[in-house]
């Protein structure tokens, strides 16, 4: 684990973000910010609104009111093709592969948004198409070692193991060039080894591929393990935010995982 960068320079700026469905509140006025070649990690309770938080950030919803700058451009409220365009990528809670393709069909997918063959270009078959083409398997077969699925190319995605699963979802986002990507609960369902692969897989990510990477995660041995900054959300607001040494010492967060009573009968 790298040091955050001190420069000041934050890739992702949130600033007083709600949304309300209906008279809920699902995110109550939260500021965040996630600096440029960090590793952040946003934690909370079942129902704490950190799903709800990342799809604002990826445009799957727009806030009822606050602001998103997503390296130096206002994102509010953005289709999610664009904000993929931009440099947003991202993994889900549920696996969401195209289950009846195969892995590099997939990894294709994610390559859609970065190719320049129009419409007409692809009818006609033109040969710059057909280079574009090939260039964009070569790419996804490398995205696919590089996630560690080697010999994975032609198998249908449902019948890859769920670890492999994972990885998989990784490289289609990959596949979007992201300058951020946003992994959300990347290692649920995981067992002890491929978890601590995994958590390893996200170092490398920055460290090798310059990677800014946020976390949805309920683990915390992924977070402490992989995070430079940890923000814990509870009931939509954000009650604690620091290093994870010091995040795993806040009375707030401890009440929000364990419950007040718990905290005092251990005091």
């Amino acid at each position: 684990m790298s040091d955050v960068p001190k420069n000041g320079d934050d890739i992702l700026v949130a600033e007083n973000i709600r949304k309300e469905f209906g008279g809920l509140v699902a995110s109550n006025d939260v500021d965040f910010t996630i600096p440029r070649g960090s590793v952040v990690s946003l934690i909370g309770p079942n129902g704490a609104g950190k799903t709800t938080f990342f799809n604002m950030l990826t445009g799957v919803y727009k806030p009822t009111a606050g602001r998103i700058t997503f390296d130096g451009l206002d994102v509010t409220g953005k289709p999610p093709h664009f904000i993929t365009e931009r440099g947003i990528g991202r993994t889900f809670q549920n696996i969401r592969l195209f289950q009846n393709m195969t892995a590099l069909e997939n990894v294709l997918v994610g390559m859609h948004a970065r190719l320049r063959g129009g419409i007409i270009g692809s009818i006609l078959r033109t040969p710059r198409i057909k280079t574009e083409e090939e260039e964009a398997r070569v790419r996804g077969r490398e995205l696919l070692r590089y996630c560690g699925l080697r010999n994975t190319d032609d198998e249908v995605s449902r019948n890859l193991s769920y670890g492999d699963q994972r990885r998989l979802e990784v490289a289609r986002a990959l596949a979007t060039k992201p300058k951020l990507l946003l992994l959300d609960e990347p290692t649920a369902g995981m067992n002890p080894q491929e978890t601590g692969d995994f958590t390893a897989f996200v170092e490398k990510l920055r460290s090798e591929e310059g990677l800014t990477v946020l976390l949805i995660e309920h683990d915390m041995r992924v977070v402490m393990n992989c995070s430079d900054r940890v923000t814990v959300l509870d009931y939509g607001e954000k009650i604690a935010e620091g290093t994870p040494q010091e995040v795993q010492r806040d009375t707030r967060v401890i009440e929000a995982y364990l419950g007040k009573q718990a905290v005092e009968a251990s005091q």
